[in-house]
């Protein structure tokens, strides 16, 4: 999470929605400053700011779940950074976030997964993110599809002069930039299911290649039944969950 204290703004950083680049940004060209942790929400920030700090412009981002699904299985396969094998970043990434995305890349490799098989196995609940928290009372929430105009437009709303534009950061290496050609016809069936309702939400279309897609139902009421459980977690146990942990199971 970034604060200016100087331009009076809270970025919130939800996890690849170009998050890394904008934050980069703040803190080199626009006097802001890291607090909290860097995947902390707009709850958490609220519950130590000061009556004034509450009065702060608040953005963040969004991106179409159909493109965070490749890129999640993309960085599982490629593991940048060694992830998800490297001790120090076990260490730091041993909520119960990392400890999922641990075993889904032991299954994965072990079973040298398509991105069809990855979607029909871990991806069986109508998707939702914390976003569903607080974004909808926010100032401004950018898409990640549209990051660089929509940064312009933030700094205009702030009334700050852009230095440049917004570079790319943290890019997922060996990632196809057209996400749709991941998707084969049983894929596309279950993201109808998946990831519809949270795309109904925030106004995103599936591909005009995939001819008329209908979002049941039952996804849609699965999904508020769901995020009532999800958002207990979001709000009052993922915090505590991100305390640095011992390393365990490097391997």
């Amino acid at each position: 999470m970034i604060i200016s204290h100087r331009y009076r703004y809270v970025f919130v950083e939800l996890p690849r929605t170009g998050s890394t680049a904008v934050s980069a940004e703040l803190r080199e060209h626009y006097d802001g400053q890291a607090i909290l942790r860097k995947h902390a929400t707009y709850s958490d920030f609220l519950r130590q700011a000061t009556e004034d700090e509450a009065t702060y412009f608040v953005f963040s981002t969004v991106r179409n779940p159909l493109d965070i699904a490749v890129t999640r299985y993309v960085h599982l396969r490629e593991n940048p950074r060694g992830h998800f094998t490297d001790a120090n970043e076990i260490a730091v990434r041993n909520a119960l976030a990392g400890r999922i995305e641990r075993r889904v890349y032991r299954w994965l490799h072990r079973h040298d997964a398509t991105f069809e098989q990855f979607l029909l196995r871990w991806y069986l609940v109508p998707y939702d993110t914390w976003s569903s928290l607080d974004h909808k009372r926010m100032d401004y929430v950018m898409r990640y599809e549209s990051l660089g105009n929509d940064f312009k437009a933030v700094l205009r709303r702030l009334g700050i002069e852009l230095v440049r534009p917004l570079p790319a950061r943290n890019v997922t290496p060996g990632k196809d930039p057209d996400f749709s050609s991941y998707y084969t016809p049983r894929a596309i069936a279950r993201a109808s299911w998946i990831f519809g309702p949270y795309m109904q939400e925030w106004k995103y279309d599936f591909p005009e290649s995939w001819g008329a897609r209908r979002v049941p139902l039952r996804a849609r009421l699965y999904l508020h039944v769901a995020r009532v459980f999800r958002r207990l977690y979001w709000a009052n146990f993922r915090y505590f969950d991100y305390v640095r942990r011992p390393v365990q199971n490097a391997a």
